[in-house]
């Protein structure tokens, strides 16, 4: 048991629930945690989904992006344990390094995340959005999109099996390097490579990741634009 677990398990315990000890809740405590988990759910969604007072989520003014992972991998802070922070990592993920809170350009990487539109609405796998990826991505080694499921906040499951894009593969480009990227029901005619199945009646939000990011990235002279919903 880590340290900074302990007073969580003494919640735990008022529940029933403790090392060596059977859980056995009666009928009035199944009642009680089967309401609370729908609670529970909710506040954890609200709690990464709209991340209002997590200073570290911050990447660029006027963008819908956010960095999703704004804990550092001790937890801590000088006057805190980043609980809020902790929570709403952990309902989305299930490791974090220092690697990939890195600060120093050329290292690690940098893990992005929207889940609203230019609009402020929330992605609808009912919709066809488009990112707009400029020209000379600030990375040593390689930029990727992933799109996933927000109930479960595993990888999408389309019909196409199909769920990244990245630098590595053969992207239609622009004229000046730039790159658009599609997501929708049905690809963009001409732009199947650049495109990401969706699904009707599925929301999703994406990881925008770079590895390898370079000082562009950290200065900000390169951001990334948020994503547009377009008519087809």
């Amino acid at each position: 048991m880590q340290e900074r677990d302990r007073i969580m398990m003494a919640m735990l315990r008022s529940l029933g629930i403790e090392k060596g000890r059977p859980f056995q809740p009666d009928a009035r405590m199944a009642k009680l945690l089967t309401e609370a988990t729908l609670v529970g759910e909710a506040m954890a969604k609200v709690n990464d989904y709209e991340k209002r007072d997590m200073a570290l989520a911050h990447y660029a003014d006027g963008s819908a992006w956010e960095f999703a992972l704004c804990l550092d991998p001790s937890q801590e802070t000088a006057n805190y344990t980043q609980l809020d922070e902790r929570a709403a990592w952990f309902y989305e993920a299930t490791a974090t390094s220092k690697g990939m809170v890195s600060k120093t350009p050329g290292v690690g990487s940098v893990y992005l995340a929207t889940y609203k539109d230019t609009d402020g609405n929330w992605l609808d796998g009912a919709n066809t959005y488009r990112l707009h990826v400029p020209p000379n991505p600030p990375v040593t080694q390689f930029w990727s999109i992933t799109l996933y499921d927000v109930s479960s906040r595993a990888l999408i499951q389309n019909n196409t099996e199909i769920t990244d894009r990245s630098s590595r593969q053969d992207l239609i480009k622009n004229t000046d390097g730039s790159v658009d990227l599609y997501f929708g029901l049905t690809a963009t005619k001409g732009l199947e490579k650049n495109w990401i199945s969706t699904l009707a009646g599925k929301a999703w939000f994406p990881y925008f990741r770079l590895y390898g990011p370079t000082q562009a990235h950290f200065d900000r002279t390169w951001t990334l634009p948020s994503i547009e919903k377009v008519s087809k």
